[in-house]
């Protein structure tokens, strides 16, 4: 229950002034910026950098805070956020084949750690990483994370954090904190959320929401596990979530339990790539 208050503080201030509370204990080290790994797209997927400029997206490009990725009909990708991978390493395969984007580091696909978080976004999707940064303070890593979904839909895997460490999900219509927790968001056409799942928490801790009603008032709503927030023309309740997205929701975060450590790897000419489902059904 505290860790809920303390989240659900958080995301109110996030709602009032526009940004993240900072965490009050200053870190022993300065914090270092993270990427978003692209580990596997389907169909029509780009990015931008912050400009007007977009560009086909691979499998194995490191993105930056500040970058959008945006899918088209039928695309998707799924994508770690976390420490990039650096090689040679231990547990890297010993041959990497060469990418064919000139700025992929050199390699197709990759295992990422256990430790990262992963997302699958979804077709008609828009997604801008504001902010993803690590810090390590000599007794413990604080992460801080910041995604804007603008439109479409997406599903997150996050592991459980660190007292002082904050994930957070913004939207049109409001901002999403997050604690341990695998959940889902759809956005309508106007950018409203349409609903809320949560499949899995960590200790109990589900998610909170802070949204604006019509009525320019903030409105807040504890998500659990098992439950789905529906928006529902303005007026929002929690329900069970449907046997039919539970499924949806399952198969889902299977595919990205193999992408943060549970995938085996097989060798095709000269070229590690990782053997993955295939998406799932669309909404």
């Amino acid at each position: 229950m505290k860790k809920i208050q303390t989240l659900l503080f958080t995301v109110l201030c996030g709602a009032i002034v526009g940004t993240a509370l900072q965490v009050s204990a200053q870190p022993s080290r300065p914090s270092r910026p993270c990427y978003a790994t692209v580990v596997r797209i389907q169909g029509d997927v780009s990015y931008s950098l912050g400009d007007s400029n977009w560009h086909p997206l691979v499998a194995g490009k490191y993105l930056p805070p500040g970058a959008s990725i945006r899918t088209g009909e039928n695309g998707g990708a799924d994508v770690v956020l976390g420490i990039a991978v650096n090689f040679p390493q231990a547990d890297t395969p010993s041959r990497i084949g060469l990418a064919p984007d000139a700025p992929v580091r050199g390699m197709i696909s990759y295992k990422p750690t256990a430790e990262q978080n992963a997302i699958r976004l979804d077709q008609n999707s828009l997604l801008t990483i504001d902010k993803l940064t690590t810090t390590d303070t000599g007794a413990d890593t604080v992460s801080d994370t910041e995604l804007n979904l603008k439109q479409g839909s997406f599903f997150a895997s996050v592991k459980k954090l660190s007292a002082a460490a904050q994930y957070i999900v913004k939207t049109p219509s409001g901002i999403i904190g997050v604690r341990g927790t695998q959940f889902s968001i759809v956005l309508n056409g106007n950018g409203t959320i349409q609903n809320v799942s949560v499949f899995h928490t960590t200790n109990d801790e589900g998610l909170i929401l802070s949204m604006t009603s019509s009525s320019g008032s903030t409105v807040t709503q504890v998500v659990s596990e098992g439950q789905m927030y529906v928006n529902d023309s303005g007026s929002g309740k929690l329900i069970a979530i449907p046997a039919s997205v539970i499924q949806e929701l399952q198969q889902a975060f299977s595919d990205l339990r193999t992408i943060y450590g549970l995938v085996s790897s097989f060798e095709r000419d000269n070229t590690i790539i990782y053997e993955s489902p295939d998406f799932g059904s669309h909404r």
